[in-house]
């Protein structure tokens, strides 16, 4: 799976930065999440607690997908703003328990 980081814009009004990456994965599985969230956080050296993969959408057929994912400034800016379900599938499975799916 590789990576493209496609725009990446300041939000001081929500004290993020947001990026839109593309994500290409041809002869594989759709990757899910925390895949895609791990990649973006050694690509753009991130911390890993304040970066939430928001959306990834794949191209029927292509073997790629668009994404969106946001870097908050603190784990409070990301708690207060964020919504509950994104934070969910952003969260690393416990021990025995099966990865989320995206919605």
């Amino acid at each position: 799976m590789d990576i493209e980081i496609k725009d990446k814009t300041e939000n001081p009004l929500l004290n993020r930065t947001e990026i839109h990456f593309g994500c290409m994965y041809q002869g594989e599985s759709t990757p899910n999440v925390m895949d895609i969230k791990n990649k973006l956080v050694a690509l753009l050296d991130a911390d890993k607690k304040l970066l939430v993969v928001d959306k990834v959408l794949p191209k029927f057929g292509e073997g790629k997908a668009d994404g969106y994912a946001k870097i908050y400034d603190s784990e409070e800016n990301l708690n207060k703003i964020e919504a509950k379900h994104v934070l969910a599938k952003n969260q690393e499975p416990q021990e025995g328990e099966e990865p989320k799916e995206e919605e």
